[in-house]
């Protein structure tokens, strides 16, 4: 026999005798319905859809209802569409009515009571937070998704997308964050919202 020819039986009769036996699958399944694992594995896979679908909402409708502030003025110590807003005041007024969370009044506050992430993780409805004034997280907006956030951003404009990419904004940028849902407080377990 030519060396080849044994070579590649030698090959085959290894991997022939490293195969696992076959296993009756349906026994397999038979123990994992008897243990109620089937059943588990089913919740936990739909309970796991659910909560994608509930975030990817909510970051949807999040940006959605800030949309809709596009031109309200911009007002220190503002939280109103009717009064104006400041940029902390219109991020909580969004955060409230959308998904009913109260976040802290400014936006040192709301830096430090939500999850630091990477820039590159940022999603639709995430914070981004820049230092307009000589501070750090002096100012906040949301991140809508594309580089663009939408804010308001000081005395005499209105709020406003701009793109995080100008270098006005990446010169000043100081962090993003993510508002988990222990971030907040729900509302109606406020008692003094000042």
């Amino acid at each position: 026999m030519s060396k080849w020819l044994c070579s590649i039986l030698i090959v085959f009769a290894t991997a022939a005798h490293a195969a696992p036996p076959e296993a009756n699958t349906d026994e397999i399944d038979r123990l994992l319905a008897d243990k109620g694992f089937l059943s588990q594995l089913e919740q936990v896979r739909h309970s796991v859809s659910d909560k994608a679908h509930t975030v990817a909402g909510r970051a949807s409708d999040l940006v959605v209802n800030a949309m809709g502030f596009l031109g309200v003025p911009y007002k220190r110590g503002g939280n109103s569409a009717e009064t104006g807003f400041d940029c902390s005041g219109f991020v909580r007024a969004i955060y409230q009515q959308t998904v009913g969370m109260v976040l802290p009044r400014r936006a040192d506050q709301q830096a430090a009571s939500t999850q630091v992430i990477d820039k590159k993780e940022l999603q639709p409805g995430d914070l981004v937070f820049f230092n307009t004034m000589r501070r750090t997280f002096s100012h906040v907006g949301i991140y809508v998704g594309d580089g663009k956030f939408i804010h308001s951003p000081r005395s005499g404009s209105e709020v406003r997308v701009e793109d995080m990419r100008q270098s006005y904004w990446q010169r000043r940028f100081d962090g993003a964050r993510r508002v988990a849902p222990t971030a907040g407080t729900q509302v109606g377990q406020v008692d003094d919202i000042k």
